[in-house]
Parts: structure tokens; sequence; C-alpha cells
């Protein structure tokens, strides 16, 4: 699995011009998800993400977690994540899962996460046309892929 997490002072996602979701201070996640991506790849980047220390504290120190801080969460599928460029100027996304794999993989991370956060997260909605919208806080900008765990 791979996410691009961003701090944000709000976010949201519209489909068809209705707010499906929006947040106030907290993260914006984008996840891509792999054939070979499970359960374990979940829990990880779940653990990693609640404790993830990108927010600051009192001294303006970024030494905060979402959980220290109470943040809102808004996960948003991005199969792009996935594209390789190596060959030509049109990406490939023959890395990224079809959704019969992604699909319930996405679902399980959004439960999970969650889970973790302790209260409801605001989600997108697999395979639809979103239209993204967020204020990035610093900017703060983290990648993060489970292959590259250890």
């Amino acid at each position: 699995m791979r996410v691009v997490i961003q701090r944000t002072a709000h976010a949201s996602v519209t489909i068809n011009g209705i707010c499906k979701s929006s947040i106030g201070k907290g993260m914006m996640i984008l996840v891509g998800i792999e054939d070979t991506d499970g359960q374990e790849d979940i829990d990880w980047l779940c653990k990693k993400i609640v404790n993830l220390r990108i927010f600051d504290d009192e001294n303006g120190v970024m030494n905060k977690s979402i959980l220290d801080t109470g943040g809102d969460i808004l996960v948003v599928s991005q199969f792009t994540l996935h594209a390789s460029t190596k060959k030509g100027n049109r990406p490939s996304y023959i890395r990224a899962a079809k959704p019969e794999i992604s699909i319930p993989l996405y679902e399980a991370f959004c439960e999970a996460l969650s889970e973790a956060l302790g209260k409801e997260i605001g989600t997108g909605e697999f395979g639809a046309d979103m239209k993204v919208e967020l204020l990035n806080d610093g900017p703060v900008t983290i990648c993060i892929d489970t292959k590259n765990k250890e």
C-alpha cells in the first residue's frame, strides 16, 4: 500500500456537486493499493499513521500525533499512486490492484484506520470522479509505502 498524507487545515470530497465528506484540522490521505497488499499492510500502516508526529506542540515543533490533537482524517482511494512512468509519456497503472481486490482492501483500511483513530473518518467513493479540495497546513506532505517499511 502506498499513501500520501497531507496535514490539512480543512479538506473535502465532492461527487456530482454534493459534498460526500469534509474535515477540519487533520490529515488527508490518498491511498493506492497493489495486488500483493493485505491485512498486514493495513495493520502496519494504520498504526504508523495515527502515531505519526506531524502536528505542532506548544513550542511549534512537530511532536504531536493525530491522536494527541484529536484531529480528523479523510481517506481517498487513488490508483494513480502506482503509476509507472518509466517508458513513454503515458503512465502505466499495471501495478495498481483491480477493483475486485482493491475495493475490499480499501474498505478494510478505512475501517481499521477509523478504529485506530477512535472515531469515524471521512471517505471518498471508490471509482467515482471526485473533486478533492484541501488547504495543506505547513505544507506538510509525507509519502509512505508498506513495501519500504524495513
